[in-house]
C-alpha cells in the first residue's frame, strides 16, 4: 500500500494519487497536487501531452482536449478531496450531475491544466457537490458544479 500523507500535508504525488482513487491508464486524470484543505479545497496538476490516446481521434489535424476529459480531471480532484475525508464509507463516487458547466477557450498538448475544487457540500455522507475550475497559464478554460453519489 502506498503511504499516504498526514492530513496536513499539502501536495500529493502521482503514487499517492493512485492510492486514493480508483483510476487508472487512459482514465488517471490528476498527475499531482499541489494544494490540499482537507475536506475542503484541492489544487491540481493535469498535464496534457500528445501521447495521450484521445489525441488520435480528437482531432488528428488540430489535437484538442475533449471538454469531457476536463470536467473528468475535475471530478478527480474533487474525488480527492472526499476520499481524504472523515467517516466517508467505502464505496465508488460516480456522477449524479453537471450543472452550469462552461468552457472557454481550447486545451492542446503541452499546457497544463491547473485544476482548483471547491467541497460546497456533503449530504448524508452519499450526495456531494464541488465547484471546479480549470486554468492553463492563468486564464479560464472550464468551470462548473459537479455532483456526486456513493454507489455501493
Amino acid at each position: 500500500m502506498t503511504d499516504l500523507p498526514s492530513p496536513k500535508s499539502l501536495v500529493l504525488n502521482s503514487e499517492q494519487i493512485m492510492g486514493l482513487l480508483p483510476h487508472r491508464y487512459p482514465f488517471a486524470l490528476v498527475d499531482r497536487v499541489i494544494e490540499h484543505e482537507q475536506g475542503k479545497k484541492a489544487v491540481a496538476i493535469k498535464n496534457v501531452t500528445l501521447n495521450e490516446p484521445q489525441f488520435q481521434g480528437h482531432f488528428p489535424e488540430r489535437p484538442l482536449m475533449p471538454g469531457v476529459l476536463i470536467v473528468e480531471a475535475m471530478a478527480q480532484v474533487g474525488g480527492l478531496i472526499v476520499s481524504q475525508m472523515p467517516d466517508i464509507p467505502e464505496g465508488l463516487f460516480v456522477f449524479a450531475g453537471i450543472d452550469a458547466v462552461r468552457f472557454r477557450r481550447p486545451v492542446v498538448p503541452g499546457d497544463q491544466l491547473e485544476i482548483t475544487c471547491e467541497l460546497i457540500s456533503i449530504k448524508r455522507q452519499r450526495f456531494g457537490k464541488i465547484r471546479g475550475e480549470a486554468k492553463v497559464d492563468g486564464q479560464l478554460v472550464c468551470s462548473g458544479e459537479l455532483l456526486f453519489s456513493l454507489v455501493n
